[in-house]
């Protein structure tokens, strides 16, 4: 592709990092977190390719000037070292005969991705993915103290660590209040996940919590779920990497929408 062409994907680029950046579409790519730096990023790509058009052209007028003086030193000069000029310049515009190199049309292929990216929003990672990919938990570093709220709001990340590492000393009996979505295991077992972004959906893992008691009958994978209950010792292996899975004793569970922002970042903060 010539420069111009090169400058157009640039912009095409740039306006759909940016249109990522401005709406919640960037949440289904990279954690909340990194929004200024994707807004930079299609600024810088913007600006960039702006540039690059303004360069081309005005190198094309420069050339444009030095055209007729050029013209004018080869009449003076002999007519076999006129001649051989004319052809250099004839193999630098085309293939020698007058005819000039165009690129192939398809390389603009190139840009039907970019069109995907502004039009069609990509679904977050569910149940599948949490499924074929082994829980992410890992032991906390310390248990902040929990407020005094019944039930207690609790991210799966939160919950699961205090039960499957703390074993529940630090819940207590209290009621506790978790949101995810729902994945049936290979066996049947319901499991309540949320996907943990490190730095974007490429390295999304699953944390997962087993559901017991009052389940509804009908679980619908993907689901997003809010539960209440208390702790269960109950645990199990996670089947793909053999890390614990803890459990919640559920004594309501209701169906909610799915969140503004589907991935759970709190696990790495």
């Amino acid at each position: 592709m010539n420069r111009q062409a090169q400058a157009a994907v640039m912009f095409l680029v740039g306006a759909a990092v940016l249109h990522a950046g401005l709406t919640d579409l960037y949440l289904r790519y990279v954690k909340a977190g990194l929004r200024p730096l994707l807004l930079a990023a299609g600024v810088v790509l913007i600006l960039a390719a702006l540039a690059t058009v303004w360069y081309d052209r005005r190198s094309a007028r420069g050339t444009d000037g030095h055209e007729h003086g050029r013209g004018a030193g080869r009449q003076a000069e002999k007519p076999e070292i006129a001649e051989m000029a004319e052809m250099a310049e004839m193999a630098e515009k085309g293939d020698g005969h007058g005819h000039a190199h165009r690129e192939p049309r398809v390389s603009w292929l190139m840009v039907l991705p970019l069109f995907a990216l502004i039009l069609v929003a990509p679904p977050a990672l569910g149940s599948y993915s949490a499924l074929h990919t082994g829980t992410a938990l890992q032991a906390p570093l310390a248990y902040p103290r929990l407020p005094a709220t019944d039930p207690l709001p609790l991210s799966v990340v939160d919950y699961a660590g205090r039960a499957a590492y703390g074993h529940g000393r630090t819940l207590g009996h209290r009621r506790v209040e978790v949101t995810g979505f729902v994945a049936l295991g290979h066996d049947g077992t319901p499991y309540l996940v949320r996907m943990a972004l490190n730095c974007c959906a490429a390295d999304a893992q699953p944390v997962k919590i087993g559901l017991t008691g009052h389940i509804p009958p009908v679980l619908q994978p993907d689901a997003w779920l809010r539960v209440t209950g208390t702790y269960s010792g109950k645990r199990t292996k996670d089947p793909v990497n053999g890390v614990v899975i803890p459990f919640l004793d559920v004594t309501e569970a209701r169906p909610v929408p799915a969140p503004h922002d589907p991935y759970d970042e709190s696990w790495n903060n």
